[in-house]
């Protein structure tokens, strides 16, 4: 066992009544529910675009191509396969896996999801200060809906596309209950649990700007920047200042951005999906003409 799961341990002890005991089991779908949502690694209206001016200078231009390379461009790679400097994430090796292929797309190199009753993501390790490079920006396009799917709910939370951001932070500062799960969840997948994860999600019908917390763990929220129908089958852009998002969510300015993921899942509500994730990047300032 190890320091972690040590810590959780002798909190639980020194916490609890001398006659009370931890509650029977913590099980394995328990954890892997929330790894599901939580191992790659969610705000008020969509931010606008910013206003006109002139063009970046040299030194923005060479600052912007270092964080291209922190976090690797979909469209800098040839279609098939996966893109370099991704890695797949398999929650468990139960569950089908979504699969994921670069393919050519409106003139343009983009990653294309295939799921169907499966779930697994793909994730970008990093190590960014968003207090300093606080814009992200993606596009993705969603062929449909899950028809049944509903993220306020465990058993029907699937979504067709998600962003997933994973932060580093004081993992001290976790409630008791949250240390034994993600020490519980290390010992039973492998998979270290960040200190917080932010996902931005599509959802059928809550309204953008819905911020729904994990029904396990409130160090899961995802922020819905898209909902119902309207935009199915179009390429649709997003910017939006992630250390503004995390500190409204979650009460505390973000730690390091330490992991950047993308998920199309299915597996709750057994359907089948397909979307596309267009580069994402990370800046220092919003980009013009969005």
């Amino acid at each position: 066992m190890n320091l972690r799961s040590t810590r959780g341990l002798t909190r639980l002890a020194a916490q609890l009544p001398a006659s009370s005991t931890v509650p029977a089991t913590i099980t394995s779908s328990f954890a892997r529910s929330v790894l599901a949502s939580a191992c790659l690694a969610a705000g008020l209206l969509l931010t606008g675009c910013a206003a006109q001016k002139t063009g970046p200078s040299p030194e923005a231009i060479a600052r912007q191509a270092r964080l291209d390379q922190a976090l690797a461009l979909f469209s800098g790679n040839q279609a098939g396969g996966l893109p370099s400097g991704w890695e797949p994430l398999l929650f468990t090796r139960k569950k089908k896996p979504t699969e994921y292929q670069l393919v050519e797309q409106d003139g343009r190199i983009v990653l294309h999801a295939r799921a169907d009753q499966a779930s697994s993501g793909l994730r970008h390790p990093v190590d960014i200060d968003v207090n300093k490079k606080p814009w992200l920006s993606w596009s993705w396009k969603a062929a449909g809906l899950i028809p049944t799917a509903d993220m306020r709910y465990r058993e029907t939370e699937d979504s067709p596309v998600r962003i997933v951001l994973a932060f580093d932070g004081d993992h001290d500062k976790l409630s008791l209950m949250d240390t034994i799960l993600f020490d519980t969840a290390k010992l039973l997948t492998g998979h270290e649990m960040p200190y917080a994860t932010l996902m931005y999600v599509w959802e059928n019908q809550a309204p953008v700007g819905t911020v729904i917390a994990n029904t396990r763990t409130g160090r899961i929220q995802m922020q819905v920047v898209e909902s119902g129908p309207a935009s199915v089958g179009q390429w649709k852009h997003y910017q939006r200042n992630v250390a503004e998002d995390y500190e409204r969510i979650f009460g505390e300015k973000p730690g390091r951005l330490i992991g950047v993921g993308v998920l199309t899942d299915t597996d709750n509500t057994l359907q089948k999906m397909d979307a596309w994730y267009g580069d994402i990047r990370l800046m220092r300032e919003p980009a013009e003409n969005s």
